[in-house]
């Protein structure tokens, strides 16, 4: 059943049709295909007195028809002169309305119109018409916005919590242990801690505290590198995105500077810039070779590996 806009000289006429495999060549055996643009799927067919009738005309005729099929109208009152009571009068509003939204999208229109012109291609205009009454209206951007929020979140949470059970292990290191116990003695801290639980708690709360002392120093005090850095909200998903074009421009810059200082001019590597090439040789990124020893890397410059020749010669050396 499709409704539609005829225009006369009394105004537009509401006009009720149903599209069946009868309406043309039969389609074949398949499920009741009499539904498809029927009932609430109603269609306002045509604005005025052509199919080609523009979005102006069908608003302009869909506004006449609501006034006079408005539920509003018929609320209370007998049957009028052509039978119409609040109940049908309410079905034929919902179906203007319907109607109306479907011509008015410029594909759902598209779609009801070939329909028309071709009745025998059933499963073509059932998968047309479901497809677009069944697919989100959201749009795209919006998820996609949506979801790289949500990753970022769970980035950044999922990092601070990687963080602390870091700190714990980083706690159990001698090195970072010492050098964290070092700075607390040097601060009071301990001391004070210890004063502080006298005849009051008892020695596992006092050794809890210190515990948690020297855990807040290796957080705040002492220089951490590699995969155990603090986590910086400008590495989660959103900002990368966001400051992408800052990042590739910085990266062009510093590339055409290496060229023109060390390609064109012939300057000698610094100590970062050989650092940077045995980086590259090992395909470590730059938290990995930071989270080396400073030993290491010192003999790293000593065996000069930033020289092709002799990263190669020490790899294989060490296989």
């Amino acid at each position: 059943m499709a409704a539609a806009l005829c225009g006369g000289a009394a105004g537009p006429v509401l006009v009720v049709a149903c599209w069946r495999p009868g309406a043309g060549p039969q389609p074949g055996p398949g499920p009741d295909r009499g539904r498809l643009y029927c009932g609430p799927a109603g269609v306002l067919r045509r604005a005025g007195v052509s199919r080609a009738a523009g979005k102006a005309e069908i608003a302009r005729a869909y506004r006449q028809l609501a006034r006079q099929y408005h539920p509003d109208r018929h609320r209370g009152e007998p049957a009028g002169p052509g039978g119409e009571t609040l109940q049908t009068a309410h079905e034929k509003f919902l179906l203007i309305a319907t109607a109306y939204e479907t011509l008015k999208d410029e594909e759902t229109r598209k779609d009801y119109d070939y329909m028309l012109d071709h009745p025998e291609e059933y499963y073509s205009h059932y998968y047309h018409y479901y497809s677009r009454r069944l697919a989100p209206k959201v749009d795209v951007r919006i998820v996609i916005l949506v979801t790289v929020c949500a990753i970022s979140v769970f980035q950044f949470f999922s990092w601070w919590s990687s963080y602390n059970e870091a700190i714990n292990y980083l706690a159990t290191v001698p090195k970072y242990r010492i050098q964290a116990s070092e700075i607390a003695k040097q601060q009071g801290l301990l001391n004070r801690a210890k004063e502080k639980g006298k005849n009051r708690r008892s020695k596992e709360e006092i050794r809890e505290e210190e515990e948690e002392i020297i855990k807040d120093i290796i957080k705040n005090k002492i220089d951490i590198k590699g995969g155990y850095q603090k986590p910086k909200i400008y590495d989660i998903l959103l900002f990368q995105i966001l400051l992408a074009p800052f990042y590739l421009c910085k990266y062009i810059a510093w590339y055409c500077w290496w060229i023109y200082c060390f390609n064109i001019k012939g300057r000698e590597y610094g100590e970062e810039e050989k650092l940077y090439i045995i980086r590259r040789y090992m395909k470590m990124s730059q938290s990995q070779f930071d989270s080396l020893e400073d030993n290491q890397k010192e003999t790293f410059l000593e065996r000069q590996l930033w020289i092709r020749e002799n990263y190669e010669v020490s790899s294989f050396v060490m296989l």
